[in-house]
């Protein structure tokens, strides 16, 4: 398919803004404007959104919480952002979450992590396991049900959520509900015809995807699972996932083949590619009309699980 004309526009918007590389500004690029908070669309009313720290091993951690308005217990869903585990930020995904909590009848986390590569993980990774420990630990204080707790994230996030999901699988203290997978970086195979195909003029690159990867994993991590879901020896046993894919997007293939996998592997698996569009595009909906609908898709399927 053709690329989408929203998309299209978007990108001759984001060029026409002459950013430096991430990779020329290095870590640096979280002070310099990068980031635009509001790309996500207008935030919803009837969601109370609270601000607090939690205590990680390594630090305290800003999350915010979302809650819809009703009795409870709620539904639980921990979201991890994406950036590359070096950018991104909780304030950048306010849109989504209210309109997910709202949509799910569910309490939403959302939790700032430590960023590569300052932290490399397994810091980012355990921030992310350290915030589903405490959402399962404060039920009452949340008014959630402890058995209906999902987690998600996109792109570095939905990697943080897949290695999250394998660990709680691994423990065996927690067990999820779901998870939902946006987009997610989960290999390193720069060869894929996706980050060949899509290599440069689609917002993020394939050097800007290795770049990412550099900052975040060391050598020796790289056949950990919790880092690369597809190195995993087992995908069986994990929690019912919804992922979602972007035509022109060098990580289409990253969820191709976890899909794949995860298929095989006998789980239950909703996956939905989105032609024509980009990476990115869930926060971007004040320019593309498919980063609000997408909420809709997810809220079904999630809903969907919840009541199986």
């Amino acid at each position: 398919m053709t690329l989408n004309p929203q998309a299209k526009t978007l990108l001759e918007r984001m060029k026409a803004l002459n950013l430096p590389e991430a990779w020329d500004l290095g870590a640096k690029a979280r002070y310099g404007g990068h980031e635009e908070v509001d790309m996500a669309g207008p935030i919803e009313g009837g969601v109370r959104i609270d601000h607090r720290f939690i205590s990680s091993a390594t630090a305290d951690l800003p999350i915010r919480i979302y809650t819809p308005e009703g009795p409870g217990p709620f539904n639980a869903f921990i979201y991890y952002h994406g950036g590359g585990w070096v950018f991104g930020h909780i304030d950048r995904y306010d849109a989504q979450l209210v309109s997910l909590a709202k949509k799910t009848n569910s309490v939403v986390v959302s939790v700032n992590y430590q960023k590569a590569p300052e932290h490399k993980f397994p810091i980012p990774h355990d921030d992310c396991y350290e915030t589903l420990e405490w959402v399962a630990a404060n039920g009452a204080y949340l008014n959630i049900n402890v058995t209906k707790i999902g987690v998600g994230g996109d792109s570095a996030g939905g990697n943080l959520a897949s290695g999250v999901a394998l660990r709680a699988r691994d423990e065996g203290k927690i067990k999820l509900a779901y998870q939902l997978l946006i987009y997610p970086a989960n290999g390193l195979d720069f060869e894929a015809p996706s980050y060949i195909n899509n290599a440069e003029g689609y917002g993020l690159s394939r050097r800007g995807m290795m770049w990412f990867w550099e900052q975040y994993l060391n050598e020796k991590d790289k056949n950990n699972p919790y880092a690369l879901p597809h190195t995993a020896k087992s995908l069986a046993g994990l929690a019912p996932v919804v992922i979602i894919t972007a035509e022109y997007d060098v990580l289409r293939d990253d969820g191709l083949l976890y899909a794949k996998k995860l298929k095989e592997a006998g789980n239950y698996v909703v996956h939905k590619d989105y032609e024509g569009h980009i990476h990115g595009f869930f926060s971007h909906g004040k320019y593309v009309d498919e980063g609000i609908a997408v909420r809709d898709f997810f809220a079904a399927e999630i809903n969907k699980i919840l009541a199986s």
